[in-house]
């Protein structure tokens, strides 16, 4: 894996390839992002690059006259955070994340990476979070079906049995039961990049990309190809 980028997830619309077939694309905010720190397998064991994206501001304390303490931006980037952008000559970021690449001497400190990078018919995995949907039941969550919707019956929309009797007299691991949906690390491996718009740093990527809107996503040159 050489090519690497963070994006935000801008929402989905649809183009006219060059074949004049209409895809659905989901148009990704492609950097730019810097690099704030080179791992080399000499110091660190391994070779990564470290890439900082969306800038932020620092937090800020100040002392009146009676020496109490005031924070200015209380959700701004820390000391020890602020050295370590300082430390590489970048502006503090909101994202840091880190990317292990065979080529990781070929980037410098504070060099910018951006939706160039990547060009149309490009394969890559896309890294995100996906939608939260709270608690739900098993139909919804894991697609089980219902049972008789009569008045007699009286199985509609629970889970089924729950184990046997008395042997193993216990629930196997796994049993589908309703729980927590969604917000969870999804990648979607082989999409396709459909367009590149360099000049406002975007990325048109065919079909759907998990995350709800401006969503952090991690792009990658695709690990496998499919089909």
């Amino acid at each position: 894996m050489k090519k690497a980028i963070l994006a935000t997830k801008v929402g989905m619309t649809q183009i006219f390839n060059d074949e004049g077939v209409l895809v659905p694309v989901t148009v990704l905010s492609a950097g730019p992002c810097v690099v704030t720190q080179i791992k080399t397998v000499e110091n660190d064991g391994y070779s990564a690059v470290q890439v900082g994206y969306m800038d932020k501001k620092d937090r800020i304390i100040n002392k009146d006259k009676s020496g109490k303490k005031e924070i200015v931006h209380r959700h701004g980037v820390n000391k020890p955070l602020k050295g370590h952008f300082d430390k590489a000559g970048v502006s503090s970021k909101r994202f840091v994340r880190e990317f292990k690449l065979d080529n990781a001497e070929e980037y410098s400190l504070a060099q910018e990476i951006k939706a160039d990078i990547f060009a149309a018919g490009d394969k890559i995995d896309a890294t995100a979070v996906s939608k939260g949907k709270g608690f739900q039941g098993t139909i919804k969550r894991l697609g089980q079906h219902r049972g008789p919707m009569a008045h007699g019956s009286k199985f509609h929309r629970h889970q089924g049995s729950n184990g046997a009797c008395s042997s193993p007299s216990r629930v196997y691991k796994g049993k589908g039961m309703p729980g927590q949906m969604g917000n969870k690390r999804i990648t979607v491996q082989n999409l396709e990049i459909v367009r590149v718009d360099a000049e406002n740093n975007l990325l048109l990527v065919k079909g759907a990309v998990p995350g709800p809107k401006k969503a952090l996503v991690t792009i990658k040159e695709t690990a496998k190809t499919i089909g």
